[in-house]
């Protein structure tokens, strides 16, 4: 028995001049697991993070398809985790024009298993902001985040909020607005996923988190893209704020132990005998 196809899906218009970059991975029947990245193109061409190893072939199909990659100036790092950096050995050889976007810890994390180009570097923290010739773009702390180089990116010009990894819930595949996410779903998956790439949300002031997520909230996003979730506009970024800040002082999500495990592994283990 041979796994269902993974769907995919071509780069997603999301504001003038911006896509974001879907891909998904399988999470169970008819459930799949965002694996997003974004390009805003404008004037100087900005790559937000450079998708999973897993997607690498496509998303350098996908990005290019768009821009030259002679023509993109800036490579956004959010963080160093596996998942937003598979395609950037890549995206460095190709685009030699390209300034990386990071910060000191990411750059030290990294140095393990790669060593970034120093002199194409730019270390900025959240607060800061750069001009991307017809833009600016400002560094936010998203709400939710599972490693401590994390920087979201806002861009002042059309509203747009790279979320990073906050906001993810599963989907039913190629489904890359909220409204298309059944509410079950989305009610089920939001809770969990958000719990296991935070579950320091336990031991959060309710008071202190309210005024962090409101802080985002101020920036007044037309849009959220996130790495991990649908597209969120309109009601349902209040919605998913309001999710998160609900999440303050809640016990955490258990992820699936041992049991779920042994299941899995018995029912691969019969999917792969003759019938």
């Amino acid at each position: 028995m041979t796994s269902p196809p993974i769907p995919t899906s071509d780069p997603v218009p999301v504001a003038p001049e911006t896509w974001l970059i879907p891909n998904l991975a399988a999470a169970g029947p008819d459930r799949f697991l965002p694996l997003n990245s974004l390009l805003i193109r404008g004037r100087e061409p900005i790559i937000v993070d450079t998708g999973a190893p897993l997607h690498r072939r496509r998303w350098l199909e996908q990005v290019f398809s768009l821009v030259e990659p002679e023509d993109v100036r800036w490579i956004f790092l959010s963080h160093d985790d596996g998942d937003h950096i598979g395609g950037l050995a890549d995206a460095l050889a190709m685009c030699p024009s390209a300034t990386v976007v990071t910060n000191f810890f990411a750059t030290e994390r990294l140095s393990v298993e790669r060593s970034l180009p120093i002199k194409r570097l730019r270390w900025l923290e959240r607060g800061d902001s750069f001009l991307a010739g017809d833009r600016r773009m400002r560094l936010v702390l998203p709400p939710i985040f599972d490693g401590p180089t994390t920087r979201g990116l806002f861009d002042e010009s059309t509203g747009v909020l790279w979320a990073v990894d906050s906001f993810a819930a599963l989907t039913t595949g190629a489904a890359h607005h909220r409204e298309e996410v059944p509410d079950e779903l989305y009610d089920e998956t939001f809770r969990l996923l958000n719990s296991l790439l935070s579950p320091w949300h336990e031991w959060l002031d309710p008071a202190l988190y309210r005024r962090h997520v409101d802080a985002v909230g101020a920036l007044r996003p037309s849009t959220i893209a996130s790495a991990h979730g649908p597209l969120l506009s309109g009601a349902t970024i209040d919605d998913a704020l309001d999710r998160v800040r609900a999440m303050a002082a809640a016990p955490r999500a258990i992820p699936p132990g041992q049991s779920a495990l042994d299941e899995l592994v018995a029912a691969t283990a019969l999917s792969r005998s003759p019938e």
